[in-house]
């Protein structure tokens, strides 16, 4: 057995320190050690994206990441974008575009959507599209997903020209 690392790190603002292998992955530690079971383990190959979150501002797919390697970052997952009461804007836009089916993609989709938005602020349906190719969903054909990030694009622009 290896020996274990002390590591910190915050998870959706909140500080986490604990003691862990250091080839844990990092998916493992998120729902089995601090119970954040939004991202999902889906093909463990970095190829569905189902496990996307955010670390130190880029989108990572936290089942081919060791926990040592995220030592010290700061980790946001679909649980630190919203709330049940108070959905985030891409959260409220895939519940009115119908951009869910299962839902077993929807956390790391919109995971790696916010940050698509922060990137790019007013995307076309092509960059759209692009920046969510490692993100599969094997339910909805993409049509609504797309249209439900396009629609929260368009929100968070009209919020940002409105506060202007």
């Amino acid at each position: 057995m290896a020996k274990k690392m002390h590591i910190q790190m915050t998870v959706n603002g909140e500080e986490q320190e604990f003691l862990a292998e250091p080839r844990e992955l990092l998916i493992h530690t998120l729902r089995e050690r601090l119970n954040i079971t939004g991202p999902h383990i889906g093909c463990e190959t970095s190829h569905c994206g189902a496990c996307t979150v955010t670390i130190n501002g880029k989108s990572v797919k936290s089942c081919t990441m060791f926990v040592a390697q995220a030592n010290g970052a700061e980790v946001t997952t679909i649980e630190g974008l919203g709330s049940p009461d108070s959905l985030h804007v891409l959260q409220e836009a895939f519940k009115e575009h119908h951009g869910l089916q299962c839902g077993f993609c929807t956390p790391g989709m919109i995971t790696r959507a916010s940050k698509l938005l922060e990137e790019i602020p007013n995307p076309t349906e092509e960059e759209v599209r692009f920046g969510m190719a490692g993100n599969i969903c094997r339910c909805t054909g993409y049509q609504n997903i797309v249209k439900s990030i396009l629609a929260a694009a368009a929100e968070m622009s009209a919020a940002k020209e409105a506060a202007e």
